[in-house]
């Protein structure tokens, strides 16, 4: 059990370091146009909406070691895309390697790690897990994000080659993880059709799954649009590179505290208390954001990272303690589904709203509409219960 700890953290620091995720500028630097970027960027979250729960409901009939595998094989097909085509219709291809190889991943590793503490009968130590895990995959993705910095005006190829060290490294962990037993004896007993029925009635059968999912995606896709866009406010303000790294910098050590402090939040409050504390949080930092004043809005920048980074471990406690092992893989992808689909949709209409009328009224008015759904939806709550 242990050793298969180990191996999935060493797994996340190869597969989610960060040094491609500079992929604009490298595009561009490829002879790409806006368009073209925005095309590749377009079908990754298109195939996240396809093939996300497929991916699910394979790991959960054959065996989550091997979703890893064949994800790391795609990409590593990915970056050898990237490093070495010249037409516009090989990077297309190449992103949707990277779909594959992220819905293949999404969910896969927390479930197979989920599996391995139901094998040696130590679920209780999931929160620490998953909080762990989340630490890694923070500092891992902002220190390759950090050296991509500084090596992408004059080598970006090599960011890319190091991105298929990282792959490959990935995929040779992958190789030695350990298929939990008690997964691998239900996955020989069940068909396709099985997994995909008892799914949507473990949806259907636990509305408070589908509730926090839905939480989840709006509440991550928001905070994401946030922390993306904050990047236009730098760019407008002539940040330099030394103070965007800086603020990077900072933004990484936030987001490791946050995610250590969330089994102690576990232990203390209940989920209902640590989710209404976090979407008042959110829901103050995008009113506040309106005052359109710098030192405002990099502090809401900090603090919607931090609430984004606690939640990837709490909700992945929550999703788990919640779902089976039979159909856990096609679950949590359904949740990784619901992201993909609102993000595809609000992306684009939140920076056309930027462009219109500026990023703090942006995210002002997005406040103001949360805000509204939640008292509607806080009254018809005590409607219902009346």
């Amino acid at each position: 059990m242990n050793r298969n700890l180990r191996l999935g953290y060493l797994y996340t620091v190869c597969a989610y370091f960060g040094i491609g995720g500079l992929w604009v500028m490298f595009l561009q630097q490829r002879g790409l146009t806006l368009v073209q970027i925005g095309l590749c960027e377009s079908l990754f979250h298109l195939t996240g909406w396809i093939f996300e729960v497929p991916a699910g409901i394979l790991a959960d009939r054959f065996s989550y070691r091997t979703m890893l595998i064949l994800s790391r094989l795609a990409a590593v097909g990915h970056g050898l895309i990237m490093l070495t085509a010249h037409d516009f219709w090989w990077f297309l291809f190449g992103f949707f390697l990277l779909g594959w190889a992220a819905n293949l991943q999404n969910g896969t590793l927390e479930a197979l790690l989920y599996e391995t503490l139901v094998d040696g009968d130590q679920t209780k130590r999931y929160p620490q897990v998953t909080s762990t895990m989340n630490t890694i995959l923070k500092v891992a993705g902002m220190v390759g994000l950090t050296i991509a910095g500084w090596l992408i005006q004059h080598h970006a190829m090599l960011t890319y080659q190091l991105y298929l060290v990282g792959a490959g490294s990935a995929l040779l962990i992958a190789i030695f993880l350990h298929e939990p037993q008690q997964h691998q004896q239900r996955a020989r007993q069940l068909t396709l059709w099985q997994i995909v029925k008892a799914a949507f009635i473990g949806l259907k059968r636990t509305p408070k799954l589908t509730t926090l999912m839905l939480f989840n995606a709006i509440f991550i896709a928001t905070g994401y649009a946030y922390y993306s866009y904050f990047q236009s406010v730098m760019t407008a303000h002539g940040f330099k590179s030394a103070v965007i790294t800086g603020i990077l910098v900072v933004i990484t050590l936030l987001n490791v505290l946050s995610v250590q402090l969330t089994p102690k939040l576990q232990q203390r409050w209940s989920a209902f208390k640590i989710l209404r504390t976090f979407s008042l949080i959110l829901l103050t930092v995008l009113l506040i954001t309106g005052v359109n004043r710098l030192p405002v809005l990099v502090i809401g920048d900090f603090i919607v990272n931090m609430l984004m980074a606690a939640m990837a471990p709490l909700m992945s406690s929550y999703y788990n303690e919640l779902v089976s092992s039979g159909e856990r893989a096609t679950l949590l992808s359904v949740s990784s589904m619901f992201y993909s689909i609102i993000m595809s949709l609000s992306f684009p209409i939140i920076g056309w709203l930027i462009e219109r009328v500026g990023f703090a009224a942006s995210f002002a008015w997005i406040g103001s509409g949360l805000l509204v759904l939640t008292l509607i939806g806080y009254l018809l709550t005590l409607k219902f219960k009346h």
